[in-house]
């Protein structure tokens, strides 16, 4: 216990140690003060002759005394917020009694240790986090996607996700948020793919021609995978915006088939039929060839291009294309061999297109799929020799002189 008459000393001493130590005795007197009104009004008028003193120290331990308590005075801690950097960071970080109009003043004025305090804070809501993200700082904008217990809103992630595609960092933390659509999604791992595709190490290890298949081949499969998250999750808003931006072509129908993507496959041909889902799975499933083709033409496909997905639906209803690599190579050499044979080796101009994308699958799924088997031969045959062809030289013939 501190006597008043003691505390008065040391609020008035000339040291500014001994006013740092009656300036959070006030401060925590007043927090666990239950007793009367006016004893309360007494620490109130104190803790503000404090807040006046001309010592950081004092003021430091002033804020040290309120900085976590619901029950700090509003006014001295609004105080606090613009008092010295060592003071108002703080408060900023800590105190519970600021509102998001507070912070949002002090965001304003973009000062990076300041913002670092902000996005410390144990809770922040929505408005605060908006205004962080829209601040252009990049460590806080990572800072902040890192936050995991923070919600953050998808059309300013949107934003950040346009402004700095080409920042690796901060496309890997959005790419880790719940929160980002879809298309925003797909939008920076096709942008991560074109960064990777002219990176130097990248360039120089794979010749052109298979360096283009296999950026294609992410990308395509990246669009029909996240479109078929978004099927299953029961939102067609990507399949739309996918339509709408003119990305579904045959080479992405013919893609989400063979990779097994049929919910996103059905989605897309619901939306450009007008027609309900469970109709085109039950057209999918069972339906007839005619049925089909009157399908793919009230969606605006070409006959050619119908002819080619029919055939391939049909492969695909005796297999699991989503898991089976084999399936999915032996079915698109078959493809490639009828179209070859219908046309005689004269490939449809409409086809050309579909063509090229099969010839591109048949090279990257035989390649996918002789990589496991030479691991799995060797473990089976362990213990078998292989017969290699002998390297001796077997002895000339010599021939009489005629």
């Amino acid at each position: 216990m501190l006597a008043y008459k003691q505390f008065m000393e040391l609020s008035k001493n000339i040291d500014s140690d001994a006013r740092s130590q009656a300036a959070y005795l006030a401060s925590i007197a007043f927090i666990e003060h239950d007793g009367p009104i006016d004893e309360n009004a007494a620490l109130y008028a104190a803790l503000f002759t404090f807040l006046e003193d001309n010592s950081v120290k004092v003021r430091a331990s002033l804020a040290y005394g309120l900085l976590h308590s619901k029950n700090a005075p509003r006014p001295i801690m609004v105080s606090l917020l613009y008092d010295e950097p060592i003071i108002s960071r703080a408060v900023a970080q800590y105190s519970p009694v600021l509102v998001d109009a507070d912070l949002l003043g002090i965001i304003r004025n973009n000062d990076e240790a300041m913002l670092d305090s902000i996005v410390r804070r144990k809770i922040i809501n929505e408005r605060v986090s908006n205004a962080l993200l829209l601040s252009g700082n990049i460590n806080i904008i990572l800072r902040l996607l890192k936050r995991k217990d923070v919600s953050l809103d998808s059309q300013i992630l949107a934003q950040i996700a346009k402004k700095f595609a080409n920042n690796r960092k901060i496309s890997a933390a959005l790419l880790a948020r719940d929160e980002l659509s879809a298309s925003t999604r797909i939008y920076l791992i096709e942008s991560l793919c074109d960064r990777l595709a002219k990176a130097r190490i990248v360039k120089g290890s794979i010749i052109p021609s298979r360096l283009n298949r296999l950026m294609r081949d992410l990308k395509n499969s990246a669009l029909t995978s996240i479109g078929e998250q978004e099927a299953c999750n029961g939102q067609n808003q990507y399949a739309k915006e996918m339509i709408e931006n003119n990305q579904i072509n045959a080479r992405i129908m013919l893609h989400s088939i063979i990779s097994g993507d049929v919910l996103f496959f059905a989605q897309c041909l619901a939306i450009l039929a007008n027609l309900p889902e469970d109709k085109i799975f039950s057209l999918l499933n069972s339906g007839s060839k005619s049925a089909l083709n009157a399908l793919f033409a009230k969606c605006g496909l070409n006959e050619a291009i119908a002819r080619l997905l029919i055939k391939l639906i049909f492969y695909a209803r005796n297999v699991d294309l989503s898991n089976d690599l084999g399936a999915r190579h032996l079915i698109v050499t078959c493809l490639i061999n009828e179209l070859i044979e219908e046309n005689k080796g004269d490939i449809p101009l409409e086809l050309e297109e579909a063509f090229s994308y099969l010839n591109e699958q048949n090279i990257l799924l035989a390649q996918k799929a002789a990589a496991g088997v030479m691991p799995a031969f060797a473990l089976e045959a362990e213990s078998k020799i292989l017969p290699l062809p002998n390297n001796e030289e077997e002895e000339k013939l010599s021939l009489p002189a005629a």
